[in-house]
């Protein structure tokens, strides 16, 4: 049963990420790396400016979804969320966003159907504009800092070598196979599934 208004998405998966060829490829856009995972699994291009954001349509074991990669800054992400909600009337609990957590180690995956967010400020701006924490969310692990004296800022902003962007790359695949699994088998099946560290 669709539940999006004007024959629209049912659900809306939203990738955090930073736009432009500056952070391309940076820990932060781990959760653009799986919006373009999903998007070539799919056979779709995520290009049409709408919301702030690039998108696009898709059909996902049955349902149409849209995926969605805001263009403002990562701390802006939920000024391109919140109007996208609202012209579909999708509710919070089929909204699906895909960030990067500093707290997993690289490559694993974590979903959650709800809760803080963590300190990270996409998911912060994306609850202020919802005006609820409890959405589904998937956190893509990119690790903490090698010490403690290393700025949180230039880590995430910093593009993975070697074995962690293998793993990173790994974990984005994983995150759009449970982005279906999600949708169509529900969050439990998805939890048991893909929450595991790589």
């Amino acid at each position: 049963m669709l539940f999006g208004a004007r024959g629209g998405a049912s659900w809306i998966l939203v990738f955090l990420g930073n736009p432009g060829p500056k952070y391309a490829g940076t820990r932060h856009n781990a959760g653009f790396m799986a919006g373009e995972a999903l998007a070539k699994k799919l056979g779709v291009k995520i290009n049409r400016a709408r919301w702030r954001a690039l998108t696009a349509t898709a059909e996902l074991g049955g349902q149409k979804v849209l995926l969605m990669l805001p263009q403002t800054l990562m701390n802006l992400s939920g000024e391109a969320v919140g109007p996208a909600a609202k012209f579909y009337k999708v509710p919070p609990e089929r909204i699906i966003v895909f960030s990067d957590e500093m707290a997993l180690t690289p490559g694993s995956l974590r979903i959650r159907t709800g809760g803080s967010a963590g300190g990270h400020n996409g998911l912060k701006s994306v609850i202020a504009a919802l005006g609820t924490d409890q959405f589904p969310r998937v956190r893509l692990g990119v690790g903490e800092p090698p010490h403690p004296d290393y700025d949180t800022a230039d880590w995430v902003l910093g593009v993975p070598k070697g074995k962690d962007a293998e793993l990173l790359a790994d974990a984005a695949k994983r995150a759009a196979e449970a982005a279906e699994c999600y949708v169509t088998e529900g969050p439990e099946r998805a939890m048991s599934r893909y929450n595991r560290k790589a």
